[in-house]
């Protein structure tokens, strides 16, 4: 049996019953690969007891805070759920009974505030207050410190002499202006910290808001005010843009919000028009879209046609006509013509809709990688915090060192203990990657789903609808006895003109795509499971499979070779004749998608080793397919359970497989591969339901794109992780050469934040499909 995937396969939570999680393919709280501040997040969603938006949660440094705070009023930590990059705490309905009120008061001790959120309910202006209120503290901490250094050099008497004086204080004194501007500086960058600071100190649990102020007070002890104020300065300043970074992550969601309009022009079946906001829209009115506008609702066109461009839904490049019958989804844009379009989902249940959802929620679903970061930092600072102790008490305890030299050195080993940019780097990197992925038209539905494409070996495919178009065409006429092409289209045509047959339709399509357009035959007669009779232009035909044409005894030799060599091919025959031979051959086959063959080869070169068709279609139309698109192995006329096996067997040989279906009929093997992709998910709520990857058009070329995004984005992730690492270790190898100070401690961290963070948002630029195709999938094989 294969190892469970990690997360929800189908759309349902993990927080069903053992059983019926294990019946999707995955254990009981497996949502996100192991315990992690957003355990229970996905798992709650929709059940919970309460929502708050929480203020100031911006990492997880809060989360850990609020947990102490909420733990013994909710009966443990794990009563709760973060969604930090929303800021939103969610009480899961296991927990014991507390009333919104005590949680609000609870959270209120930590210096952060919570209210009640509910879904649909926009969030308030107080976040947006809380930014600017603490952007100004910042500021008017950072003016302070600029002014006692202004200060510092004039009363020196010029810059030289104020170098000079630097670090010399203790002896020299320090004029008052200048105190008093750098204990602004203090006061103002310790705003935001002191309440935290407290909270910690009284639960005997130091976080980094408490070495921050034990830093500065012990700046402050050994005579050095200046370095104290920069020290301050500097951390509300991380904070800061901590904040910004988690704002900017969040803006790429919530733009998504912006896609659909808010109203709708709702007409009556009198002609009258009115406006009106799109949730009041009810199922099966008629609303207008004119040229130019966004959809608001899903629906389907009533009358009129247009180019409708379905980027926001698909990441398709081009407009695609509609018309009458035709369905438009909320958020795409009409282009020349005025459309009159049926709703057909009430606006909280669009495609749109259910994508902004699902990509809110994803960054639950964390990817390893994140959560070893968490795990890491965890030890971390407990180890530096230890470190910095030996420091201040060993050489002088040992070697006679001086108390006052060590213990600076230990402040400084405190402040860089910071795992910010360790921290903050990682969550931003897959929020990023997320909605890049959502504007490509790819719906993944985690980081733990992000990170899986990377390290993909095999990829199993289904074949109708996925590597081919799904419906059948004509692909040769075989004209015989001196008929011509045309004549034996409309023949065939005419004897299949009111069949509703997926086979007559593809010749009826075949026959007006080459501009024939005949009168039905008359006297039709059909024959169950063979074919048709009838008169057309005086003259008795008959039309039907090979089968058919050996039955009527009209077979000759030609025919017979022709047909044969045609169904070896995968096609299926259709005979032509009268009374006196037979006029030709039509093949008729499910032909491959534009383009596949191309992808595939793609896929080879970004490492995929393996390519497989699952089909429960003939072996020879699966083999001639195969064939086409450079499959590597075929396994047809598979049941759905022999599907599942085949999986199996495959994660068994190459352990990371994915498979690659429509959603709905394939989803038990999705289920069982380690990642379940749906192709065409536009409009089916069962295939986004069903898949941890989405692609939301048919397009094929999506899944190297896919990979190769997956890889830039653990690319992105580790060089952060080595970056920040890299210059922790630099600082501890500096400080025991008693070379860093407090103040370039800091800055050198809130660099490596701000660098990081930028360096995440990178992802949110990412290439197109048709881009990464051009180069070959560049980023070579996985790990």
């Amino acid at each position: 049996m294969p190892e469970p995937k990690q997360g929800a396969c189908c759309g349902r939570s993990c927080a069903e019953e053992p059983a019926q999680a294990h019946a999707h393919g995955h254990d009981h709280g497996c949502c996100d690969g192991g315990p992690s501040q957003a355990d229970g997040w996905n798992a709650g969603a929709g059940s919970a007891r309460q929502t708050f938006k929480v203020r100031g949660l911006d990492c997880a440094e809060e989360v850990a805070i609020l947990k102490r705070a909420l733990g013994p009023l909710v009966g443990g930590g794990e009563h709760l759920a973060f969604d930090v990059l929303n800021g939103r705490m969610m009480v899961l309905p296991e927990a014991g009974p507390v009333s919104p009120e005590q949680v609000c008061a609870a959270v209120a001790r930590t210096g952060m505030t919570a209210e009640l959120w509910r879904a649909g309910r926009q969030d308030s202006g107080a976040e947006a207050r809380h930014r600017r209120l603490q952007l100004w503290f910042t500021a008017l901490s950072g003016a302070c410190l600029l002014a006692g250094l202004l200060l510092h050099v004039a009363l020196a008497g010029g810059l030289a002499a104020a170098l000079r004086l630097f670090g010399d204080h203790g002896a020299a004194g320090m004029p008052w202006p200048e105190v008093a501007a750098y204990a602004l500086a203090i006061g103002f960058g310790l705003r935001f910290v002191l309440p935290k600071a407290w909270f910690a100190a009284r639960r005997l649990r130091p976080d980094m808001n408490l070495l921050m102020v034990v830093a500065i007070a012990g700046a402050l002890a050994i005579g050095e005010p200046f370095e104290a104020a920069t020290v301050a300065f500097l951390f509300t300043l991380s904070l800061a843009l901590e904040g910004w970074s988690v704002g900017r992550a969040r803006h790429a969601i919530s733009a998504l919000l912006d896609l659909a309009p808010p109203t709708a022009l709702v007409t009556d079946g009198e002609g009258r028009e009115r406006v009106l906001p799109a949730a009041q829209v009810p199922v099966g009115a008629h609303f207008l879209v004119r040229p130019g506008q966004r959809i608001p609702l899903d629906g389907r066109i009533v009358e009129g046609g247009s180019g409708v461009d379905q980027a926001p839904i698909t990441g398709e490049s081009l407009p695609v006509w509609k018309q009458a019958g035709d369905a438009v989804f909320a958020g795409t844009i009409n282009g020349d013509g005025l459309l009159e379009v049926e709703s057909s989902k009430a606006a909280e249940d669009t495609t749109l809709a259910r994508i902004i959802r699902m990509v809110e929620e994803a960054h639950g679903r964390r990817a390893r990688v994140e959560q070893w970061v968490e795990r890491f930092a965890a030890v971390y600072t407990p180890a530096v915090i230890g470190l910095a102790l030996a420091v201040f008490l060993l050489p002088p305890l040992l070697l006679g060192g001086a108390w006052a030299v060590w213990f600076y050195r230990a402040l400084v080993l405190l402040v860089i203990a910071c795992p910010c940019a360790l921290v903050i780097s990682t969550p931003v990197g897959i929020v990023a990657a997320l909605a890049a992925a959502a504007r490509q038209g790819v719906l993944v539905k985690g980081g733990v789903f992000l990170e899986l494409p990377a390290r993909l070996r095999a990829l199993a495919f289904d074949k109708t609808g996925t590597l081919t178009r799904g419906r059948p065409e004509v692909v040769a006429v075989v004209p015989l006895n001196g008929h011509s092409r045309e004549e034996l289209l409309e023949r065939a045509a005419a004897l299949e003109a009111h069949s509703t047959h997926p086979l007559a339709r593809a010749v009826r399509e075949q026959a007006a795509a080459c501009g024939i357009a005949p009168a039905p035959a008359s006297e039709l007669q059909v024959l169950q499971g063979r074919g048709v009779t009838g008169r057309f232009g005086g003259e008795p035909f008959w039309l039907g499979s090979h089968r058919y044409l050996v039955e009527r005894g009209r077979e000759d030799p030609e025919a017979s070779a022709r047909a044969e060599a045609l169904e070896r091919d995968g096609r299926t025959v259709v005979a032509i004749g009268n009374e006196r031979h037979v006029c030709g051959l039509l093949a008729i086959a499910d032909s491959l998608r534009p383009g596949a063959a191309e992808t595939l080869r793609a896929l080879r070169a970004a490492g995929i080793g393996h390519l497989v068709m699952l089909t429960g279609d003939n072996r020879a139309t699966a083999e001639a397919i195969a064939r086409q698109a450079g499959i590597d192995e075929v396994q047809a006329e598979l049941l759905p359970e022999d599907k599942v096996a085949a999986v199996e067997a495959l994660v068994e040989r190459h352990g990371a497989v994915a498979m690659v279906g429509d959603g709905v009929n394939d989803a038990p093997a999705m289920a069982r591969a380690r990642l379940g992709i749906a192709m065409g998910a536009a409009g089916s709520d069962a295939a986004i339901e069903t898949a941890d990857i989405a692609l939301m058009t048919d397009d094929l070329e999506r899944l190297p794109w896919l990979i190769a995004h997956s890889r830039r984005t653990l690319g992105v992730i580790r060089q952060n992780i080595v970056f920040a690492l890299a210059v922790k270790a630099a600082f501890v190898v500096l400080t025991f050469l008693g070379v860093a100070t407090l103040w370039g401690a800091i800055a050198a961290d809130v660099g490596a934040s701000l660098l990081v963070v930028l360096n995440a948002l990178r992802l949110l630029r990412a290439a197109t499909p048709a881009q990464d195709l051009e180069r070959g999938a560049a980023a070579g094989p996985g790990e």
